[in-house]
């Protein structure tokens, strides 16, 4: 699909910013495919992350970081740039900061497409994806206190179904977690960050004829 093309169909099947809420509920989770497992009630913290597409003259790619292993949680695992929301900010908001705080993106350069489904992490996080347009390849630099790598994977490769993978993890409880993976290279994509993957995958086959990915 090429970047025009991927552009208005993405335009056209994310939620408009201006329908995002700091109270919204969760549509996916690190529990999808874990029927019957559930994470209680709880509160959940507001946070978003920035699913940066780059619009390359051989092909549109996702940029992601490896974060970095001096980090106390999630050292070492591929993300897309993002956090938590300060105070009064909006999940727009918040991912642009964060992608200028982690990799020194420059928000004048990022133009907002809409919003994904809002994720449900089991750390107790309710992420909102804010996709954003690059119509040239960005200048961009790691935090070293957050950032171990910056690198893109094609866009054609994440939203292929048939490079998503079911894996699991033993937990110390003896039970079993799955959860979706994208192995791409050397680099394991996983988690959250797949779930999201997933989802906006799901978004772009809403309605056709193939199905979309569930």
């Amino acid at each position: 699909m090429n970047g025009a093309v991927l552009k208005a169909r993405l335009t056209a099947r994310l939620t408009p910013i201006e329908d995002w809420r700091a109270d919204g509920a969760a549509v996916r989770s690190d529990l999808d495919l874990n029927p019957g497992v559930s994470f209680g009630e709880r509160e959940l913290r507001p946070a978003a992350v920035l699913v940066p597409l780059i619009d390359r003259m051989e092909g549109v790619s996702a940029l992601l970081t490896r974060r970095a292993d001096t980090l106390t949680k999630h050292s070492g695992q591929i993300a897309f740039p993002g956090g938590r929301l300060d105070p009064g900010e909006t999940a727009v908001e918040a991912a642009l900061r964060e992608a200028r705080e982690e990799i020194a993106l420059d928000a004048s350069t990022v133009e907002v497409l809409g919003l994904g489904d809002p994720y449900e992490t089991g750390t107790g996080f309710l992420v909102t994806p804010v996709v954003g347009w690059l119509s040239a390849p960005p200048v961009v630099a790691p935090s070293e206190a957050e950032v171990a790598e910056i690198f893109e994977t094609p866009w054609d490769f994440l939203m292929d179904a048939a490079n998503h993978r079911r894996d699991f993890l033993d937990m110390p409880s003896g039970d079993r977690r799955w959860f979706w993976a994208m192995p791409w290279e050397d680099r394991y994509i996983w988690g959250a960050t797949a779930g999201i993957i997933r989802s906006l995958c799901a978004r772009l086959a809403e309605g056709d004829s193939e199905g979309a990915a569930a």
